[in-house]
């Protein structure tokens, strides 16, 4: 087994040294501490995690907040997970999944235990009960909660207020632009939005909402008719939406879907109705690229990038917890891949 005193030998440098990139105790130069860590890497050092928790006061493990809802689609927040726990641990961090739905309840429990170091939250909602507990500057509930300034927090979301807060999120907002801007570009006038479960705009969960907000306000300067009907998903909740929707608008050409479990029901249902995709209908989706690429009829769609929320979110977790980071919001670019399913509006 590798020992702290060969770290240091390869390095170049003190024993103490080692001890202090290792504890984060002491402000240790840049290069000194690449050098550091590259001979740890090299080496295949790995110290022991109780002794080096006491020395440093940390636990060297991240909390990671995934409520796993039955109206969430649970794939997306697995590859967010994986990504948090796969680049957590390049930073010397293991991961603490926490998926039952104890809103504030967890954030005390957490912070209070000295189990985590940092926590990072997901499935966060417009006013989410948990915000208060997590803001700079002793918010209500804070004192009680034993959430302080040493246990910093990133959300995975973007909340109604973000100040105080540190988040990560695609721009769902440009996220509903972006597909009403496509079909508006084909020629489509009514499109028809089939969301997500109505649970979870019951919830105002923040990433449907914000979506729905920028399909709607892009909509209205397109002088597109914008219809919204959540789904369940499933074939037969899929079948129902669909009746409703050319019941209410039967010169519907696009459909604008965020809600995976929804897009390939939907697919079948206009096929066996005789609507030809993208001849008769186009089809945007706002889903994880592998349902997109796998779907009957490859979809024109603006991906999750999950890996890379996930991989953010992390990052500046660990500036926080360095001293490095302050309350930033880091919002991804959306980028639509356009494929078989959009296409010209038809000729009424």
């Amino acid at each position: 087994m590798v020992t702290l005193a060969e770290v240091a030998q390869h390095a170049g440098v003190s024993a103490s040294t080692v001890s202090y990139v290792l504890s984060g105790k002491r402000s240790i130069s840049a290069n000194t501490r690449q050098r550091v860590e590259r001979s740890i890497r090299e080496l295949g050092y790995h110290p022991n995690a109780g002794a080096r928790a006491l020395a440093s006061s940390r636990s060297n493990i991240i909390a990671l907040m995934v409520p796993l809802r039955t109206d969430m689609y649970v794939p997306v927040m697995m590859e967010i997970a994986i990504a948090v726990a796969t680049t957590a641990r390049t930073h010397g961090y293991d991961v603490l999944l926490l998926t039952g739905e104890e809103g504030p309840d967890a954030v005390r429990r957490v912070s209070g235990s000295g189990l985590a170091d940092g926590m990072i939250l997901m499935d966060v909602e417009l006013d989410d009960e948990r915000l208060p507990l997590l803001r700079d500057g002793g918010a209500p509930g804070r004192a009680e909660s034993g959430v302080g300034d040493d246990q910093p927090a990133v959300l995975i979301g973007l909340p109604a207020d973000t100040t105080g807060l540190t988040c990560v999120d695609l721009d769902f907002k440009a996220t509903g632009a972006l597909c009403v801007e496509h079909l508006a570009t084909l020629g489509h006038r009514d499109v028809a939005v089939i969301g997500e479960a109505p649970a979870v705009y019951e919830r105002h969960t923040g990433f449907a909402e914000r979506t729905l907000d920028g399909l709607r306000s892009r909509g209205r300067e397109l002088g597109l008719r914008l219809l919204h009907r959540p789904c369940e998903g499933g074939y037969d909740a899929m079948a129902a939406t669909l009746a409703r929707i050319l019941d209410e608008r039967p010169g519907t050409t696009g459909f604008v879907v965020q809600n995976e479990s929804a897009v390939e029901p939907l697919l079948a249902l206009l096929r066996q109705q005789g609507r030809a995709v993208p001849e008769d209908v186009s089809v945007v989706a706002i889903c994880p690229e592998q349902v997109a690429v796998q779907a009957s009829v490859r979809l024109t769609s603006v991906a999750i990038p999950a890996q890379e929320m996930g991989r953010h979110a992390v990052e500046q977790l660990v500036a926080k917890l360095d001293g490095r980071g302050g309350d930033e919001v880091v919002l991804l670019a959306p980028e639509l891949t356009v494929r078989a399913s959009s296409g010209p509006a038809p000729v009424q």
